[in-house]
């Protein structure tokens, strides 16, 4: 029998660490290509955009570790409005320069589809060189402690191995959508067991005025 490894609270001191994560996870894919065309200094302007956004998460969310270190979750409490990172603009433009527009276009495209209602984003899971099963360990060790919250949880995966994944977790597919990049996005949408709203379920609208399980209105980062 397989017993997941522990899931730790990551800390400002961890930021660095996840920021490698993410970078190592996203820089051989061709959305990190897309991202960043230049490939000698595309680790450094990922690891710098992913600082910037893990900060900002331990301010208004959460970040996660497997207690081996070896892959992370980020999410955001969207409960409220969020403000952008602390001179974010100009921070963009700093680390990105001539691939910033990349990145604009990435921020654009996500917040269009943003959900209204109050939920938890899954805005980065980071497991680069890792089996499925440490992929499923860090979201299952996270997401029990994400739905103590009690609020929906909305992420959006670019691959169809991530989608499984998550649809594994308990969430539910809404309308996918294209992306600057030329991919596809697969926003999923998850309600936590400790929800008090009995009406609504994983398709993310009171149950009967679901239709197909599907809806048009989401988002991301």
């Amino acid at each position: 029998m397989s017993v997941s490894m522990p899931v730790v609270r990551a800390r400002w001191r961890d930021i660095g660490w996840i920021a490698d994560l993410v970078t190592d996870a996203l820089h051989p894919t061709a959305f990190g290509a897309w991202l960043v065309p230049d490939e000698q200094r595309r680790p450094y302007v990922l690891a710098a955009v992913a600082r910037i956004w893990i900060e900002h998460a331990l301010l208004f969310g959460d970040a996660f570790l497997l207690q081996d270190g070896s892959a992370a979750t980020v999410w955001f409490h969207r409960y409220r409005p969020i403000p952008p990172p602390a001179r974010y603009v100009d921070r963009l433009a700093d680390v990105c320069g001539e691939h910033r527009d990349r990145f604009d276009l990435l921020d654009r495209a996500l917040a269009a589809r943003r959900p209204t209602e109050a939920h938890i984003h899954l805005a980065l899971l980071a497991a680069p060189g890792q089996t499925l099963a440490r992929r499923a360990d860090i979201l299952a060790g996270t997401q029990r402690r994400i739905d103590t919250l009690g609020l929906p949880t909305y992420a959006e995966v670019f691959t169809e191995a991530d989608r499984d994944l998550l649809r594994g977790h308990g969430y539910a597919q809404r309308d996918a959508f294209p992306m600057p990049s030329g991919t596809i996005a697969h926003p999923m949408w998850r309600i936590s067991p400790f929800s008090t709203d009995r009406r609504v379920g994983n398709a993310g609208r009171p149950a009967a005025l679901a239709r197909n399980g599907r809806v048009n209105g989401w988002a991301p980062r």
